[in-house]
């Protein structure tokens, strides 16, 4: 039984199709990763803030615990230890031994009450009648800082409010710029406080990872922060990278101190504790989503756009590569099918055009040829047989074989030149055949000068282009009466990295007409009289076609008398001379 096979037309559909398809799939991925995302970022947010404000509350019930307890123990000290009674100037029964006890044992007290509370804690014995400040542990603060707080000591205990403001009351003073927290407890003109810096009471906080942009400080009543900058940025600059758009505006939890006037506060902006396991976990989940939609997509789009592109590519280097027709109609695309076809054809209309510009090459070299055969003026070749006729009646052999040469030179020229770009040395040296020539005819009625470095006349130009404006100076400037000058000056220009040939041929004949010179300057042909100004207008359109409109011819009258023209021909690129080789090869190989 023969196997019967039957092939199902798939209906085509446009590319959008797919890209709708695609754009669904993705952005249902995104979707699901923001959900995630927002959901994990909330749960981390909210436990962190938890775990900070229950940090925060741990470590204020401390320092509350720490500052009564060194209230009480100073206030204690001052009523009821005798070593205090000791230190007072006023006592007659105290000697001098007495005294150095007292102070020691109330040295070593306090040194151990701050071996327990840590070395930021300094205690300080202050006498109203004495003036004099001493230490009763080693100081954290430096000379000058101990010499301010002297200083402001005495405006303190001046004030006869000193035990309502500090007593049981823990105030941030100003000391060299830095702010400390003291607490100083008065009992009949003799004082004894305890001194620490905000940045070391903030200290602890400080450790915290509170985010990049997050931190910790102390703050008075005023909301003026006590705690140093500096500390504070350095602490933000540990944590991290820092992701504004995802985490929202900082976090700030504000606790107060049970006796003083300063809060603490912390500015959070993101954090990761307790829930940074669930968070890993929905993060893990979101990749494995991400990546099954992304793997989808990406067989999705091999098998309904890729594989037709690739054998839309094929088919395209099947094409170039031969002239057999292929089938384009056949691809899943629409748009596909369509381009498929638009190529064949352009690639049919290339063709043609490419048969169409070898005939328009062939076109163009034989007007090329016809407009040289045009420069042979019947009545410049009968001067010169005439001229030499004349030089044989007068037996001038001499100047009859230099007629002679140069006449044949000239016109060998002329009928063997068909390249598009010739040097410009061999156009200037046809050009002087050709005013030698006339010079003989004319003998002294004209002189000339040409001007140009060796460098200059290896730029090439296309032939006969100085032969038509030189004769046109001859023939419309020549005359018996005036002797006429004509100049030529080769230089070579730059203009956006390319190099230019600039021509400047001068005469000081009458010059244009006005009105020939206006439609020359306007860029407009000129009336054709009896084959006359046919050959500047020849010259132009070569120049227009050779060089697709770059070349520049600017026609003036000189201010004492002549005509100027101005050529300015632009360098041919190595592909046109290339170019040009090849079609010359291939117009002899077909010939």
């Amino acid at each position: 039984m023969d196997r019967v096979i039957k092939h199902t037309h798939r209906r085509s559909h446009p590319i959008r199709h797919y890209v709708k398809i695609t754009l669904l799939i993705t952005i249902s991925a995104l979707l699901l990763d923001l959900a995630i995302s927002m959901a994990s970022i909330s749960i981390v947010k909210q436990q962190s803030t938890r775990y900070l404000q229950d940090t925060a509350d741990l470590y204020l019930t401390r320092i509350n615990h720490d500052f009564d307890y060194i209230n009480h123990y100073m206030g204690w000290t001052l009523a009821n230890d005798d070593n205090i009674e000791a230190l007072v100037p006023k006592r007659q029964d105290v000697n001098y031994d007495e005294f150095l006890a007292a102070n020691d044992n109330l040295r070593k007290r306090y040194t151990e009450l701050q071996k327990n509370y840590g070395p930021a804690y300094n205690f300080f014995y202050y006498s109203s009648d004495e003036k004099l400040l001493r230490n009763y542990a080693p100081m954290s603060i430096t000379y000058p800082e101990y010499q301010e707080l002297g200083q402001q000591l005495v405006s303190y205990t001046s004030d006869p409010n000193v035990y309502d403001k500090f007593y049981s009351n823990w105030t941030p003073i100003l000391i060299q710029d830095k702010y400390y927290i003291i607490n100083i407890v008065p009992y009949h003109e003799q004082y004894l406080m305890c001194l620490i810096s905000a940045d070391d009471l903030i200290a602890p906080l400080r450790q915290i990872n509170l985010g990049k942009n997050g931190f910790s400080t102390l703050v008075d009543q005023d909301g003026r922060i006590l705690s140093s900058p500096a500390a504070d940025m350095e602490q933000s600059q540990e944590s991290g990278l820092s992701f504004p758009f995802i985490s929202g505006p900082r976090t700030t939890v504000s606790k107060a101190f049970t006796d003083s006037t300063i809060n603490v506060r912390m500015f959070i902006e993101f954090g990761a504790f307790e829930k940074i396991m669930v968070a890993q976990l929905l993060i893990l989940l979101l990749f494995v989503l991400v990546a099954s939609s992304l793997i989808i997509v990406v067989m999705y789009f091999k098998g309904r756009v890729l594989k037709p592109i690739q054998q839309f590519s094929k088919n395209l280097s099947r094409m170039a590569e031969s002239s057999e027709p292929l089938d384009f109609t056949s691809s899943p695309i629409i748009e596909l099918s369509e381009a498929g076809l638009q190529y064949r054809n352009l690639i049919e209309q290339m063709k043609q055009i490419k048969i169409d510009m070898y005939e328009q090459e062939l076109s163009k070299q034989q007007v090329q040829l016809e407009y040289m055969k045009m420069q042979i003026r019947p009545h410049f070749f009968l001067n010169c047989l005439t001229n030499i006729y004349s030089m044989a009646q007068m037996q001038m052999h001499k100047e009859i074989e230099y007629m002679a040469l140069s006449t044949s030179s000239y016109f060998r020229y002329i009928f063997q030149n068909n390249d598009h770009f010739v040097r410009l040395g061999d156009e200037i040296e046809h050009v002087t055949t050709y005013l030698e020539i006339q010079k003989h005819r004319y003998r002294n009625a004209f002189s000339y000068d040409i001007k140009g470095s060796d460098a200059v006349r290896e730029m090439l130009l296309p032939p006969l282009v100085l032969q038509t404006f030189i004769e046109n100076a001859v023939k419309y400037a020549v005359s018996r009466d005036n002797k006429l000058q004509i100049q030529l000056q080769l230089e070579q220009k730059m203009d956006s990295s390319r190099r230019v040939l600039k021509i400047v041929i001068e005469d000081s004949g009458p010059g244009f007409p006005a009105e020939i010179l206006e439609q020359l300057q306007a860029g407009q042909p000129l009336e054709m009289l009896q084959g006359h100004r046919i050959g500047i207008m020849n010259t132009l359109k070569r120049l227009e076609s050779l060089y697709d409109g770059e070349a520049r011819v600017v026609f003036s009258n000189r201010r004492y008398g002549g005509a100027c023209i101005q050529l300015f021909l632009p360098q041919p690129l190595q592909a046109q001379l290339e170019g040009e080789g090849r079609y010359k090869h291939e117009c002899i190989a077909s010939g």
